[in-house]
């Protein structure tokens, strides 16, 4: 099992904190909306987490096969 970040995304103010220092540029701000992060390339340092103004990031862990939350 490995720890990934997740984004409440409905709460996310688009500050780019997060994506600012993540040391994979795992997190994106598309269309300046919300942050989402790159399953495929976030290792849960979680330095996003400690990051982020609002605390709406947490590190969950996720299978290692199919990358969803267990």
């Amino acid at each position: 099992m490995k720890r990934k970040a997740f984004i409440q995304t409905k709460q996310c103010v688009a500050c780019g904190c997060c994506m600012k220092v993540c040391p994979r540029s795992a997190i994106t701000i598309p269309n300046g909306v919300s942050a989402q992060v790159d399953l495929q390339r976030c290792v849960g340092c979680g330095k996003c987490a400690a990051a982020c103004p609002a605390s709406i990031i947490e590190l969950s862990e996720v299978s290692n096969e199919t990358q969803t939350l267990v």
